[in-house]
């Protein structure tokens, strides 16, 4: 199998077993624990999040020490590859995320989802500018497709909030942050001085400090760290991280083989995983625009990953017969 072949499978994994820990995750946030106060519910994703990337680091942990390659990792992270790695997942991990629930306090879940959709073009323009990953014009068809119908998909239902100017604009640093992260990552791993997994388990770590250290206690969330380690949903949350850390491991590998803009694409397709996945787990109904924006989701990604020979069947000129 070549590299590319790897890269979209790598890719296509990714995306899959984000959509797992997206629907697991979100039967964790609706139990009571989670939903007792307005307070706790907006603290929830802060907290749940720091206990997913937490755990997340201690598998890769043991992942990397199976490997014998732990000390390396945390060795590399005073390299100049270690670097752009910590800021890549600042960028994505506790900027992002952070001012991502923000945004949904202040604009609204369903419209903060739907505008955060849009972070693969601006993650597939800087990666243009900085790493020269050029895609073709059908590429950026794809590309649009799919967060089109993932917008679409988020802005078919929901409310949104009169603060409208305050949520948009951390919603917009969000949008930064998780696009950026993408192409710091692959511009940190261009040198082959640093592994995706060791760039994973450098992130992992610094993201979950960071949340400890600085996020948590800024907005006062250890009373409920607190409440969920004396409960029984610290042990769900574990098993998730393993899911998230899967996801995490692919997605980098992805970005690692067929650079950042085409592991975006793939990665993405977690919004139409996550539906699929619903209606297996929960019993979720299904309705026939989330079929039809699950599948045109999907389809951009297949066009923004394939090269000009594999996307031959959109040329419709037609091939001049021969006698």
């Amino acid at each position: 199998m070549n590299i590319k072949n790897k890269g979209l499978i790598y890719g296509l994994i990714s995306g899959l077993t984000w959509g797992v820990d997206t629907v697991l995750i979100g039967i964790v946030l609706s139990h009571a624990l989670f939903v007792s106060t307005d307070n706790v519910i907006f603290l929830a994703p802060l907290v749940s999040t720091f206990f997913h990337d937490l755990l997340s680091s201690l598998w890769m942990m043991v992942y990397m020490a199976i490997r014998g390659e732990l000390k390396i990792s945390f060795k590399k992270i005073a390299t100049r590859s270690g670097r752009f790695v910590i800021l890549g997942a600042l960028l994505g991990g506790p900027i992002g995320m952070t001012f991502y629930v923000l945004a949904v306090k202040y604009l609204g879940a369903s419209l903060s989802a739907s505008i955060s959709a849009v972070y693969p073009a601006v993650g597939a323009f800087f990666a243009f500018l900085i790493l020269k990953d050029k895609l073709s014009l059908k590429n950026w068809i794809g590309l649009f497709i799919s967060i089109l119908f993932i917008f679409l998909l988020g802005f078919a239902s929901g409310e949104t909030s009169p603060s409208f100017v305050l949520g948009f604009v951390f919603i917009l640093i969000c949008v930064f942050g998780w696009g950026m992260e993408c192409v710091i990552l692959a511009y940190g791993m261009k040198d082959d001085e640093i592994t995706p997994e060791q760039a994973l388990q450098i992130r992992q770590v610094v993201s979950a400090i960071t949340y400890g250290v600085l996020i948590l206690p800024f907005f006062k969330a250890y009373p409920l760290v607190g409440e969920v380690l004396k409960s029984s949903e610290v042990f769900f949350i574990a098993v998730i991280a393993l899911s998230g850390t899967a996801s995490y491991v692919y997605y980098y590998k992805a970005i690692y083989t067929i650079g950042p803009t085409r592991a975006m694409a793939l990665n993405i397709t977690y919004a139409a995983w996550a539906i699929i996945l619903s209606f297996v787990i929960l019993g979720t109904p299904i309705t026939a625009k989330s079929i039809f924006f699950s599948i045109m989701i999907l389809l951009g990604s297949i066009i923004t990953v394939a090269n000009q020979e594999e996307l031959k069947w959109l040329n419709f000129k037609g091939r001049r017969r021969t006698a």
